[in-house]
């Protein structure tokens, strides 16, 4: 798969995630044929103007498909049909799928809306108008089923534990830049990821009376409760120099909810270290059972 990014606005998902959903959709629609497409990632006002253009449309929308011919996922890759030729780019030995346009602000309100990474937000949008090229619709109701069924298969691969694992790291660091700590100048973010898949995500907050400081990870954690969510998988922590494993407290507030809980670190370029909780807090005290969350 070729995948070529022109980036309008600035957005810290790097084009490997991107690769990974096409190289997805491409497993779930069994295509072995060399591909290509085009993406590119603006703001609204940029949108809006694509959709005047082609669309006679006055508004900014969140994604936008051009394919390169309006084929049917039937059709697509059968290699000797002549609309499959007619996007043949010998320049680079691969089928032009087509073009693809998101609205970045658009994927974080929307992202915000649903609670969860904007990683995942955009590679949804992405993933969407990725299968509108492969000739899939949703006009109407059966339309609309078969084609979630096809996005969802290729979102479950997109993020698989190494992919679900990249996004809660970057949400921990985006999470880490609404930090308030005039104190000690340590801003951490935490990304919570439920069971549910809900990412919740916090950053520490300080106070002048110090023992009101309220850490990143407790933060996501009673945000999640707060709204009924009690059952956790994992927890990405992000600090800007040192390692920022989580203190004393933070462990006991977790082990309470997720004695096992995977625990990921990241800090610097981007340095990352794994564990789990119960391998930092070994005998912990929790009045935790198996069946609790069920």
């Amino acid at each position: 798969m070729i995948l070529e990014v022109d980036r309008q606005v600035n957005l810290d998902i790097p084009d490997d995630a991107f690769l990974r959903a096409a190289k997805a959709c491409k497993r779930v629609m069994n295509i072995q044929s060399p591909c290509s497409l085009s993406l590119t990632l603006t703001d609204d006002e940029g949108i809006r103007r694509i959709n005047q253009m082609w669309r006679n449309l006055d508004n900014a929308t969140d994604v936008l498909s051009f394919p390169g011919l309006p084929l049917t996922p039937e059709s697509l890759f059968d290699e000797q049909t002549p609309e499959a030729q007619k996007i043949w780019d010998s320049e680079i030995g691969a089928f032009f799928l087509g073009d693809i346009i998101i609205s970045v602000p658009r994927a974080i309100i929307q992202a915000h809306q649903y609670q969860h990474a904007l990683l995942r937000e955009m590679t949804y949008l992405f993933v969407h108008g990725l299968f509108h090229l492969f000739g899939y619709d949703h006009i109407n109701k059966e339309d609309q089923t078969i084609m979630r069924k096809q996005e969802e298969q290729a979102l479950q691969m997109a993020f698989e534990k190494d992919a679900i694992e990249e996004e809660l790291l970057e949400a921990a660091r985006s999470a880490r830049d609404f930090a308030y700590s005039p104190y000690s100048n340590y801003k951490v973010g935490a990304a919570l990821l439920c069971e549910d898949g809900t990412v919740y995500t916090g950053c520490n907050v300080e106070n002048a009376a110090f023992g009101l400081t309220n850490c990143a990870e407790r933060t996501a954690v009673f945000k999640a409760v707060s709204e009924g969510n009690k059952a956790f998988k994992a927890i990405a922590i992000a600090a800007d120099q040192t390692a920022p494993w989580p203190c004393g407290a933070c462990r006991q507030v977790l082990v309470e909810f997720a004695p096992k809980l995977r625990v990921l670190v990241t800090w610097g370029d981007h340095q990352v270290e794994k564990t789990t909780l119960d391998e930092l807090l070994p005998h912990g005290f929790s009045g935790f059972k198996e069946d609790q969350h069920d």
